[in-house]
């Protein structure tokens, strides 16, 4: 069968290779298929003036490798949206073409196995003609913004290969009243029922006396990987460290690279020979991992002179720990480490949670707590912090994937004032916020931190505005927690999203589908 089909593919090929299609079957080193647009390397020490030429013209040097893709930026210096829109076109006429030759590849298959099975002569099957496709790359792309949005702000700083942006719609939750002041909480999500969810819980807060925060340490860690000759090296060396004066030696380095990195910490762990340094260090109002590393490759030159036979394998060794779950930063901390709690009056819990003090603080134990234990959970003894913090992340320009960390959080529930009222409260022990640097000089991103009064570094006291941003996450955790352990103790979880998170629409077109077997491009 297999001999067939082969035969079949081959066949069909010679007969309808057109506009490339044979590129797609061939083997050897060019088996991979690449979009022309991606092709060839652009020539060193040739430069081309674009700026007047149409586009069209400049997808034809895109063609012959004259300009890449992505530094049409830099060949349009003053029209970015430009370079935007050229590389879109780009785009969908590559993904078209590509599905086209998946398309014809499903079909001579098809063809092949027809032939195998019914016993039909190959040389007597006529070639395959490709299939036309319904689906229209450049038609769907239309759907996603470009116009409109400063480009100037994005290129090298945020994102490459630029297509557009992704609108995401920005509620508020709130105003709850924190450490004596009323704030907002901007929120940026697709989930339906989560920022009216947050906002009864700030509600209830506010109507009780408000939230207090309180913050337990600041510091950003990087742990770079090292390797020694042997465990012996590799002892003294973790011994070396722990010296106050090499300490103090190894942070002056530290402290060099910046304005406000300021070394607190070098946490030492050894596995065999290779040793795990985990610097922790102040880092102003930025989130800080930059800073840190720079630092770290600055303190790492101090310690090779004193064991130049030390190998650093890695700047980061993983147990720092950065977008991963770890047992280091839920009992160590990293970044920002927040409580936040409040005190609900039993009346209100009664007639805005719509539960009683009692159900609230058996669910707590029962959900969060044990039920996380048995989980086996790392930090997720919450009902569910990261909906909240990657809200806020995304509104106010933070970075997402960090929610993994920044997510850590107990929730712990109990009964004061003789059974009456509800404390609450929320442990987090690893937020990592910043106000200057990544996305947060967006203009979209800047107005929520304007929202909050803490864009930008605090001029008076460098790290307040982002140590702000740290106790709004807890605090809006606080009451993201409280409105959802709430629902859930009433029974009224499934009937609100069902309200707010369930919109009826026409069903969309059948797209194009190409089969899972034998290791083609598909689509579900």
């Amino acid at each position: 069968m297999i001999r067939i089909g082969s035969n079949l593919i081959k066949q069909s090929i010679k007969n309808t290779n057109k506009g490339g299609i044979s590129r797609f079957f061939t083997t050897g080193s060019n088996t991979n298929y690449k979009p022309e647009s991606c092709v060839k390397e652009e020539p060193k020490g040739k430069s081309v003036n674009v700026e007047d030429l149409k586009d069209q013209e400049i997808i034809a040097l895109v063609d012959k490798g004259e300009i890449q893709p992505h530094n049409l930026e830099t060949r349009l210096p003053n029209n970015f949206q430009r370079a935007v829109h050229i590389r879109r076109k780009l785009l969908a006429r590559d993904l078209q073409k590509e599905h086209q030759r998946a398309l014809h590849a499903q079909a001579v298959v098809a063809a092949a196995e027809k032939a195998a099975t019914s016993g039909e002569d190959p040389s007597t099957i006529q070639p395959v003609v490709v299939p036309s496709s319904n689906l229209d790359f450049e038609g769907s792309m239309a759907n996603l913004p470009v116009d409109h949005f400063d480009y100037t702000k994005v290129l090298g700083a945020c994102c490459e290969n630029v297509i557009g942006y992704i609108p995401i719609p920005v509620g508020v939750a709130g105003p709850i009243l924190l450490d004596g002041k009323l704030v907002s909480i901007p929120m940026a999500t697709t989930e339906g029922c989560l920022v009216a969810s947050t906002h009864r819980g700030a509600k209830a807060i506010t109507k009780s006396g408000g939230a207090k925060t309180v913050l337990l340490q600041s510091g950003m860690t990087r742990a770079p990987v090292c390797r020694l000759p042997s465990s012996i090296r590799a002892g003294e060396l973790k011994q070396w460290i722990e010296n106050q004066e090499n300490f103090y030696q190894v942070a002056s380095a530290f402290n060099s690279t910046s304005r406000f990195a300021r070394l607190k910490s070098i946490k030492v762990v050894v596995a065999g020979r290779l040793v795990y340094l985990r610097f922790k260090s102040s880092t102003g109002d930025a989130m800080g991992m930059n800073m840190v590393s720079k630092g770290v490759e600055k303190a790492l030159e101090v310690i090779t002179e004193y064991f130049p036979e030390m190998e650093v394998l890695s700047l980061s060794g993983n147990v720092c720990t950065d977008k991963k779950p770890s047992s280091i930063n839920w009992l160590e901390g990293r970044g920002k480490s927040v409580v936040a709690e409040a005190v609900i009056s039993g009346d209100i819990v009664r007639d805005v949670l719509k539960t009683t003090v009692e159900s609230l603080v058996s669910l707590n134990i029962d959900k969060n707590l044990i039920g996380s234990a048995m989980a086996g959970s790392i930090g997720g003894f919450n009902a569910h912090a990261s909906n909240i913090v990657t809200a806020l992340y995304i509104a106010t320009g933070q970075d997402p994937a960090q929610n993994v960390e920044s997510s850590n959080c107990i929730t712990l529930m109990e009964s004061v004032n003789g059974g009456k009222d509800l404390y609450i409260s929320v442990t987090m022990p690893s937020i990592e916020v910043g106000t200057v640097g990544g996305g947060t000089h967006l203009p979209a991103q800047a107005a929520c931190l304007d929202l909050l009064k803490i864009r930008g570094a605090n001029l008076e006291r460098p790290g307040a505005n982002s140590e702000q941003l740290a106790r709004v996450v807890a605090a809006a955790v606080l009451s993201g927690e409280l409105s959802l352990m709430s629902a859930l103790a009433a029974g009224h979880l499934v009937r609100s999203h069902l309200k707010h998170n369930r919109k009826t629409e026409a069903p969309a077109p059948q797209a194009d589908t190409i089969s899972m077997t034998h290791n083609l491009p598909h689509s579900d």
